[in-house]
């Protein structure tokens, strides 16, 4: 299960930016992939659900990456988390993640590529799981209204850590090492 679709051909472009994703448990992963199906512009809806962790490292630390990625997978466990609450981005809607866990490995990999860090990427993100952007206020407002009324907030466990090529909009899935446990 990969947050991204792979395009052919686009895939072997070894310049292209990485991006890494924390791995979402299979039933969230679902229904949040399905609320992107129906609310995202599907123009614009290049890839299914996802938690960004890092936006854009540079293409010349994929092994390096790798390297962090598959020894924090395998010194952890499922990573815990909550699903909080529906979050606004302005003309969008998301759904608002805690996990001071998963905040606190991402800062381990922000340390190991600092120097190599795009300005986006040096801040502490708030984690979130996109499901619509760039769409009518009205539109963005009406979802967020919708699904506050419905949304349980609910604990889960983050399964791993995924890394992907960005392709101008598609990504291109790399490779996902799963937490111990």
């Amino acid at each position: 299960m990969s947050g991204a679709d792979t395009q052919k051909g686009q895939a072997d472009d070894p310049y292209a930016p990485l991006i890494v994703t924390a791995e979402l448990p299979l039933d969230l992963f679902s229904w949040a992939t399905q609320l992107r199906t129906d609310y995202f512009p599907p123009e614009r809806n290049h890839l299914k659900a996802h938690v960004t962790l890092f936006h854009a490292l540079p293409h010349f630390c994929r092994d390096e990456a790798g390297d962090a990625l598959a020894r924090l997978a395998g010194e952890n466990g499922p990573v815990p988390a909550r699903l909080e609450s529906v979050m606004n981005l302005g003309r969008g809607t998301a759904l608002r993640i805690e996990s001071r866990a998963m905040l606190d490995l991402r800062e381990e990999l922000a340390a190991r590529f600092h120097g190599l860090l795009t300005q986006q990427d040096m801040q502490t993100p708030r984690l979130h799981i996109t499901v619509q952007n760039k769409v009518k206020l009205a539109e963005a407002i009406a979802l967020q209204a919708q699904l506050s009324a419905s949304l349980i907030p609910r604990d889960f466990a983050f399964r791993g850590l995924e890394l992907h090529r960005y392709l101008g909009g598609p990504w291109a899935f790399i490779k996902r090492w799963r937490f111990r446990g």
